[in-house]
């Protein structure tokens, strides 16, 4: 297995990709290149033999375009895929519901939980070491009273986006998945701390 890193700067942030072959093996973003190089070696697996590549192809280019689209707030519409086989099933359950949530919306660890499986906390280990940041959206993931809580980039970083993201909406939404209800909460009806609500 050969592992191709990407990077690139846009605008204000670094965005950087792991693929394998065609597949998205880690995904990341930061304000310099280096942390961007450190969080996708994080996610190789010991002995990964990878090569970083200065030229993007076409699916490169629009992947990053999708991280710069997704940390900007707007609507980003893809059908990338995952390499989650080094994940445990849990982790992947849980990741794939995470990459339910639409822009605009959040839910809660605990809501993730009851669809899941698990409690509020194995979801908080699994959204810390989401390797497909802000493409699997662990950002719109919250405390059960919708304050902010837990993100890798920052809170600051969390509530910035998630600005970005916000579309006015009011409404409560409840989906069905496999039998099971999870609320998705309008970001309107964050409680964010006051420092990030400037």
């Amino acid at each position: 297995m050969v592992v191709n890193l990407h990077f690139q700067k846009i605008d204000e942030s670094w965005c950087g990709v792991a693929l394998e072959e065609s597949r998205i093996f880690a995904t990341t973003f930061a304000s310099n290149e280096k942390d961007v190089f450190r969080s996708l070696l994080r996610e190789l697996p010991y002995n990964t033999i990878f090569q970083v590549v200065q030229e993007n192809d076409s699916l490169t280019k629009e992947i990053l375009r999708a991280i710069e689209a997704t940390i900007e707030g707007r609507d980003v519409s893809f059908c990338f895929q995952f390499t989650m086989n080094r994940l445990s099933s849990y982790a992947q359950r849980v990741l794939r519901l995470t990459s339910l949530i639409p822009t605009g919306y959040t839910t809660t660890y605990g809501g993730l939980a009851k669809v899941a499986g698990g409690s509020p906390r194995s979801v908080g280990r699994v959204m810390a070491t989401n390797p497909f940041a802000p493409l699997i959206p662990c950002h719109r993931v919250v405390a059960a009273d919708l304050a902010l809580c837990g993100y890798g980039g920052g809170l600051t970083t969390k509530w910035n986006i998630l600005r970005k993201e916000d579309r006015n909406f009011s409404r409560v939404l409840e989906v069905k998945i496999n039998g099971k209800t999870l609320k998705l909460f309008p970001i309107t009806m964050l409680r964010p701390n006051k420092i990030f609500a400037k």
